[in-house]
């Protein structure tokens, strides 16, 4: 049973202008409704959907008028406005696609007419003259020529227009783009602009062959032969223009192709002259002058390897290969093509290159296979299996069958697939199943190791060539070896696909030349009988696994054998009950009963009624050692092929008992699955329900489902909503203070599954809704959770409480805000770190609360009438200042208090925890619709500057050499003095006792000092002083740290979050923003001074992750100066660590610290589908740094090379992109091995090891032996 959200279909309305509306008034007819009044009518709609109903009207009622209204003046009125109102729509609004269909309707009488309109209307489209309006023109442009007669009829009567517009807007779309370098968005749309214009082009030429047919306009004087020649000049201009998009390069190949294919003569000559582009073998002498004024930089011994690859495709997209009509010059150039690319396939290594040489190559396989449709005796010997280009393109097949991208792996199973039906061609009229090449073959793939991935798809394929019969002749065995493959899940989809395969064909094999009698057993001892064998001894992942991939595509295959696994396994399900391991026979069985109920190959109502499965062996399925065995018995009574299938009460009472033992499962996995499986229940019930009460509201009592069909409607729905009370019942039963992580995650899981499951729309009938059960006693269980430790139990309960707000703040007096309101300031001073995540969620349930300000917020801030007055504020707008506001005054005293002692503010007010409530604040709150835009923007100066502040209150700490066991001086000199004497003892020594016992600070604080001084082993003390109290506390080098550490985390995510939540406001659009580009940029400086610096790895991992959110906004802004700040901060960085200059502060030590994360995070922000040119520059200066030519130069850039290089080879995000040097990476790494620095020794030892789990993927298994890395 798969849950889908069902899609509401959006249609935007059209709206005429003033003067189309007097245009149809003037000839619409209140009492004899005609063409104007429906389209009257139809613009007075504000429904998309309702407008669609109402264009589908207009042709019959054009139908139905007199054969003479041609000549009636509102038929062309209305005609004009339906032309106008065609244009205006966008291309993707159903509506355009409806009217076109529409209109292609009109009687021949009226098309005249609808051609004059559309011809009136497309001409003013022409003359648009902005380029960011071109893209309009050509969509519509692009829709007429669609299968619309109407519209090409226009587009052939404005023919040179339309040409001369093209020209015009290819030649001033790049312009544009040229003066646009460096912005990214805006070249992003010219791009694509440029892509539609160039496909417009092309499908003017395709589908209006007529017009430019014929020698008439072949001569330089005309304006069609001008325009042609301009529009292939651009396209092999933006052919070899690099700095584009791969996609227009790509199209621009189709292009060259395509127009020279219309203006070349004579047209037999046309592959020699692409073979000849191909191989650089060009002779001017031979070819046309146009072709060389036009395409002269085709025309070259050397074109880029690119060029090469779009040319090919080109020419195997646009010439036509079917039946040999190219002769014999169309065979040597499809000859051609396959070296060229086979020769490109080992210097194409980019991913996108990469994955358009794989597709360019399957193209081939299908022209070739066109091709020898002809019967050509030649070009059949040269394809044949044996031939040096099938042998070459099995080479490249079994080095691109494991590959990396998907994509490429996909098309190699294709070419593979298609080389074997070219070899079919050549041999016909033999015998496939002993032809010398197939049987070549399959022991070779037999002969591979089954961790090949490659090898299952070429198996498969070989299958439908030679039939599963026989491979099985030569190893009967397959089956089990593939079977046992299936342990591991990266090679269990390509195992069961085999699987299918070979036993599709198998009983299509046995079912030709057979009885079923005969064949069906034969079938089950190779097929099923391995299959039951495993399920009941295998291991957990080899049974997940096949359960998940192979047993549906079994049962699918032949239903029939379901009844024989019941059988088999009913046998020994009472001596094999299985164990924590194994599942036996009784895990086995219900298994397969819960994959065919889910499958809809059988109704539990029946197997349980027929004895096949009783209830008792259903309960020990549901309490079975085995987790994965209870998921089965769980998934057999939630899971049905039908949502609506009525839940019986048998299948409500074993819910009931399982959840009496298994919500405490300590597998995290086996929570996610019960979790699903039960709402998959709930939305059973849901549905159902809906269906009962239709039933009841029709006084239908007919027709119920299954065996509800004696029980009235109103009994089942009574029965569902005891069972949803019971349900409930349970899990607040079990939410009790102290009760397990695993309990809490799962129970309230399955809350929220039931709160999202039955929230339906006010006024519809609903068998249960979750408020029918909160009381106030649930709602402080549900407050309580804010306390665990586990924060993922934290964000459960919150999101719950949010769905139930309105019920649990009635709840709520006065006194118990106030109380919770007080706990929740508390707490995000405390000094253990998840107290102030409790305090986050405990303000960000209360900011909801409408009396909050009145009831606590105005003992602790001013009250400001004017905010409270103003009722267009959202109650949450309103109160989230106040509480941001309030924990700002806080954190700025505790700073000014911190600035004294740092050591005081450790022990007894750590500020990170403030911090992080108006960051948990800030991210809650939408800031589409601000009301009090002049306070929010005065809070976000103030959170900047505390920010700053904070930071340097702490950053001495952090940014130490030896931030571990560090406390740093204070400002008063009467600590001073005492502080020294920790600092003279955590020199390095022989023990690290210092950072196991705490310092107890007390006021004899002379008297140790001399102590000291006189070297006598004695207690360290000191007392710090607070107002006029004095107080004793423990505070460790650890507890400074970590004040400090956390401190810079949550500045960190904070200024990411206003950056990140936050528009920024750019000079040309001052008014909106609440954060300044100047306060953008000191961000910016402020994460580069301190992932630059800091040696503390928490602290420069969390200022990284700020980091990221600010440099994944600057590509966005509207800013030039912002979007540049990326490359320039990249530029500097990379050439401090080039420069060798001994007053850098770069940490050369740590693994270079911050400096790998800092450069991380700028190439991970720039766009992944552009031409990535700040990761092509970086890795050129790192790799070349990583292996410096001059030994005697300092080894500190090199160190830096290679720490920065192995966390670029490691970062996911960068993904594909970084492949292409990998190489190169394994070079530098190897050749650091052999230098006398150890730092360098060290750092190629840790680039090695991420460059092989890049190459080879992470070892997921924990023996030794495993073959997964082969």
């Amino acid at each position: 049973m798969v849950l889908k959200k069902k899609k509401e279909t959006q249609v935007d309305a059209f709206f005429l202008d003033h003067h189309q509306l007097e245009k149809l008034q003037k000839f619409s007819k209140a009492e004899e409704p005609n063409l104007a009044s429906l389209l009257l009518h139809c613009a007075q709609l504000r429904n998309g959907i309702q407008q669609i109903q109402c264009i589908k009207q207009i042709i019959p009622l054009v139908k139905k008028m007199d054969q003479n209204s041609a000549c009636d003046p509102m038929i062309k009125a209305c005609l004009d406005v339906l032309g106008e109102m065609y244009f205006s729509l966008s291309v993707k609004n159903p509506l355009k696609k409806v009217l076109a269909s529409s209109l292609s309707g009109l009687p021949e009488e009226l098309m005249m007419l609808g051609v004059q309109s559309f011809v009136s209307c497309l001409r003013e489209e022409l003359k648009t003259t902005d380029v960011y309006l071109y893209r309009k023109v050509l969509d519509n442009l692009a829709s007429c020529m669609e299968d619309f007669r109407l519209g090409r009829a226009s587009i052939k009567n404005l023919f040179e227009e339309v040409l001369r517009f093209l020209q015009k807007s290819l030649l001033d779309i790049q312009e544009e783009n040229r003066k646009n370098i460096g912005n990214c968005i805006v070249q992003t749309q010219l791009m694509h602009d440029l892509l539609i214009a160039i496909k417009v082009s092309m499908m003017l030429v395709q589908k209006l062959q007529e017009n430019i047919q014929g020698n008439l306009w072949k001569h330089n004087e005309s304006f069609v032969w001008q325009c042609m020649c301009s529009l292939l000049k651009s396209s092999t201009n933006f052919l070899m223009d690099a700095t584009l998009l791969q996609t227009v390069q790509t199209t621009s190949g189709l292009a060259v192709i395509l127009f020279t294919r219309a203006m070349y003569e004579p047209a037999e000559e046309l592959p020699s002259l692409v073979s000849d582009l191909l191989l650089g073998t060009m002779k001017h002498a031979g070819v046309p002058a146009w072709f060389v004024s036009n395409c002269g930089a085709l025309c070259t011994a050397e074109l880029p390897d690119s060029v090469l690859l779009f040319l090919c495709h080109g020419a195997l997209a646009m010439l036509d290969w079917k039946n040999g009509s190219m002769g014999e010059n169309g065979e040597k150039l499809l000859l051609d093509i396959a070296s060229v690319l086979l020769s490109l396939s080992s210097e194409l290594k980019e991913s996108s290159v990469a994955t358009c040489l794989s597709r360019v190559l399957a193209i081939w396989t299908n022209s070739a296979l066109a091709a020898l449709g002809s019967g050509s005796p030649n070009l059949k010997t040269k394809l044949n299996g044996n031939s040096d280009i099938i042998g070459k393109l099995l080479e490249y097949i079994y080095t691109h069958w494991d590959h990396p991208l998907d994509a490429i792996r996909h098309q190699t199973k294709l070419i593979f697939k298609n080389l074997l039906q070219i070899h079919q061609s050549t041999i016909t009229g033999c015998n496939e199943e002993s032809d010398p090449f197939f049987s070549r073959l399959i022991k070779h793939l037999l002969s591979l190791d089954w961790h090949v991935k490659g090898k299952y798809s070429s198996l498969g394929s070989l299958v439908e060539c030679v039939g599963t019969e026989n491979i099985l002749q030569l190893d009967r065995t397959i089956p089990v070896q593939i079977l046992d493959v299936m342990n591991d899940q990266s090679l269990a989809p390509y195992a069961s696909d085999l699987l299918e395969t070979m036993f599709t064909n198998h009983k299509a094999h046995f079912t030709l030349s057979c009885q079923e009698s005969a064949w069906i057993d034969r079938w089950h001892n190779i097929w099923v009988s391995p299959l039951l064998v495993i399920l009941c001894e295998g291991d957990h992942d080899q049974t997940t696994y096949i359960i998940d991939y192979y047993l549906p595509k079994l049962l699918k295959c032949n239903p029939d054998s379901l009844s024989y696994m019941i059988r088999i396994l009913q046998a020994s399900a009472d001596a094999n009950l299985g164990s924590c391991s194994t599942r036996g026979a009784l895990g086995a069985l219900m298994a397969c009963l819960r994959t065919a109920r889910a499958h809809g190959h059988l109704e539990l109502s029946n197997i349980i009624s027929n004895g096949l499965v009783s209830t008792e062996c259903i309960k020990q399925g549901l309490v079975h050692q085995h987790s994965q065995v209870c998921i089965d018995a769980l998934g057999l009574l939630c899971e049905t092929h039908r949502t609506t299938e009525i839940v019986s009460m048998e299948e409500m009472q074993l819910i009931q008992f399982f959840m009496m033992y298994n919500l405490n499962s300590q597998s995290p996995s086996v929570r996610q699955q019960i979790v699903s499986l039960l709402r998959k229940l709930f939305c059973r019930i849901q549905e159902s329900s809906q269906v009962l009460y239709k039933l009841e509201q029709n006084k239908t009592k007919q027709g119920l489902l299954e065996n509800s069909a004696t029980m009235h409607p109103l009994g089942i729905l009574q029965q569902y909503k005891d069972f949803m009370s019971s349900v409930c019942d349970r899990l607040f039963e079990v939410l009790f203070p102290g009760s397990s992580h695993p309990t809490r995650f799962s129970a309230l899981s399955i809350l929220e599954s039931i709160a999202e499951v039955f929230s339906v729309p006010k006024g519809q009938a609903q068998v249960f809704q979750l408020d029918e059960v909160i009381d106030s006693t649930r709602v402080q269980t549900l407050i309580q959770c804010f306390a665990s430790t586990f924060e993922e139990v934290k964000v459960l309960a919150f999101g719950l409480l949010m769905k139930l707000r309105d019920v649990a703040f009635n709840f709520q007096d006065s006194g118990n805000l106030d109380l919770l309101f007080q706990a929740a300031m508390d707490l995000s001073t405390s000094t253990k770190p998840y107290d102030c995540v409790t305090a986050s969620y405990l303000l960000n349930f209360l900011v909801h609360h409408q009396r909050l300000q009145r009831v606590c917020l105005g003992k602790w801030l001013e009250h400001n009438a004017q905010v409270d007055e103003n009722t267009s504020v959202s109650t949450v707008e309103k109160n989230t200042l106040a509480v941001i506001k309030l924990l700002l005054v806080n954190v700025e005293e505790e700073i000014l208090q911190a600035k004294k002692s740092l050591l005081q503010a450790a022990a007894s007010f750590p500020m990170y925890g403030r911090v992080h409530c108006i960051t948990g604040a800030l991210q809650q709150l939408s800031f589409n619709n601000l009301t009090l835009v002049s306070e929010w923007k005065e809070m976000v100066t103030r959170l900047i500057l505390m920010s700053y502040k904070l930071s340097a209150v702490v950053s001495p700490v952090v940014q130490s050499s030896s931030p571990e066991g560090l406390i740093p001086m204070d400002t008063d000199p009467e600590s001073a003095d005492r502080l020294q004497m920790i600092l003279n003892e955590i020199q390095p020594q022989d023990t690290n006792d210092y950072f196991m016992q705490a310092k107890i600070l007390k006021e004899h604080c002379k008297e140790e000092s001399e102590k000291l001084a006189d070297q006598r082993p004695m207690k360290n003390t000191c007392t710090e002083m607070r107002g006029k109290e004095r107080q004793t506390c423990d505070v460790t080098a650890q507890m400074v740290l970590v004040c400090c550490w956390r401190s810079m985390k949550e500045v960190s995510l904070l200024l990411g979050t206003l950056c990140k939540l936050l528009p920024s406001q750019t000079k040309s659009e001052p008014s909106n923003g609440l954060i300044t580009e100047e306060q953008v940029k000191n961000i910016g400086d402020y994460f580069k001074h301190h992932l630059l610096q800091s040696r503390h790895r928490g602290a420069f991992e969390l200022a990284y992750a700020g980091f990221v959110q600010l440099t994944e906004m600057l590509p966005r802004c509207n800013s030039e100066n912002l979007r540049k700040m990326p490359e320039q901060w990249l530029s500097c960085v990379l050439e401090e660590i080039k420069s060798c200059d001994p007053s850098s502060t770069l940490c050369a030590t740590r693994r270079s610290a911050g400096i790998p994360f800092y450069i991380q995070a700028l190439l991970a922000s720039e766009p992944k589908k552009g031409k990535t040119d700040l990761l092509k520059m970086t890795m050129k200066e790192l790799i070349s740094l990583a292996t410096p030519l001059n030994e005697s130069l300092s080894v500190i850039p090199q160190v830096h090379a290679l720490n920065i290089l192995r966390a670029l080879y490691r970062d996911t995000r960068l993904g594909e992109n970084i492949m292409p040097y990998v190489a190169d990476g394994i070079k530098a790494s190897i050749l650091g091995f052999m230098s006398p620095v150890w730092a360098v020794r060290n750092s190629s030892t840790l680039l090695f090891s991420a460059l092989i789990t890049r190459i080879f993927g992470v070892k997921r298994e924990k023996d030794e032996n495993s073959k997964k890395n082969r």
